[in-house]
């Protein structure tokens, strides 16, 4: 019985088999000229991968120093190759690339991570940061229960995490000179746009999972729990620090401009 002809899908599939790892088997059909073809396709393929990364990675390539870049540019493309119709999004989850090699320099990660969430930040919806002046009209008639329902809108694609390393000393100090410096503490990195501009801002830590909780669909009156954090039985004083706690983060967002709105 002779074999099934091979679909279109899985002639495409064994192809992007064989550019992806050379180890993987030659498509169905294919002669020493096509395999010699296939070889030259496949570097022109990786050099565009690590091409891409390199322009979206300018400062973590400046940072390793162009070698060490490579080596984790091309074991990021052969591992993690883009499956999208753009060759750019080769650039997602480079950050945890950096972080399995470089796991005792973990500023790479970090700085990886603040890159990517800067690109992202380019192509973002345009959006009218909500001021302290609308924000105080708006809540102007809120009473206790409006408060605790309390939901944000944040920028679109606004990121935050935990760094450990001053993020903000290794990007003014790049590309004369390489500057790790290692946080007291860990705070956390916000992205967002002043106008066009992507930019990043440190703040305390606990901003991170304010911010992520509240993203999430978090309550103000929800905030507060997080703010309380691990503490299982609070006392009227911790929701008192807390609830400040929740005012003054909610203070330095609207000063940075990152909320955009007041949701249902």
């Amino acid at each position: 019985m002779s074999a099934r002809p091979r679909t279109l899908a899985e002639r495409q599939k064994a192809f992007l088999a064989s550019v992806l790892d050379e180890r993987a088997p030659a498509p169905e059909g294919w002669g020493n000229r096509q395999a010699a073809g296939m070889t030259v396709y496949r570097g022109n393929y990786r050099s565009a991968l690590m091409g891409a990364l390199a322009d979206t990675y300018e400062r973590t390539a400046l940072y390793l120093g162009p070698e060490v870049f490579a080596r984790a540019s091309i074991n990021h493309a052969i591992a993690h190759p883009p499956g999208g119709w753009t060759i750019d999004e080769v650039g997602a989850g480079f950050d945890q690339t950096c972080a399995a090699m470089f796991g005792e320099n973990p500023e790479v990660a970090e700085l990886a991570w603040l890159e990517w969430a800067m690109l992202e930040l380019a192509t973002a919806p345009d959006c009218t940061p909500f001021t302290a002046q609308d924000f105080a009209s708006a809540s102007a008639e809120f009473g206790e229960e409006d408060w605790a329902g309390l939901r944000l809108g944040f920028q679109p694609r606004l990121s935050v995490r935990l760094v450990a390393h001053d993020l903000e000393a290794i990007w003014r100090a790049l590309p004369e000179r390489r500057e790790q410096t290692t946080l007291a503490e860990p705070r956390a990195c916000i992205t967002s746009r002043e106008g066009e501009r992507p930019t990043f801002t440190l703040f305390e830590a606990d901003h991170a999972p304010a911010i992520t909780a509240m993203q999430e669909g978090a309550s103000y009156g929800e905030l507060i729990g997080v703010l309380l954090d691990d503490n299982s039985d609070p006392g009227p004083d911790d929701i008192q620090n807390a609830a400040m706690r929740a005012g003054a983060m909610l203070g330095a967002w609207l000063g940075e401009g990152l909320i955009t709105a007041i949701n249902p």
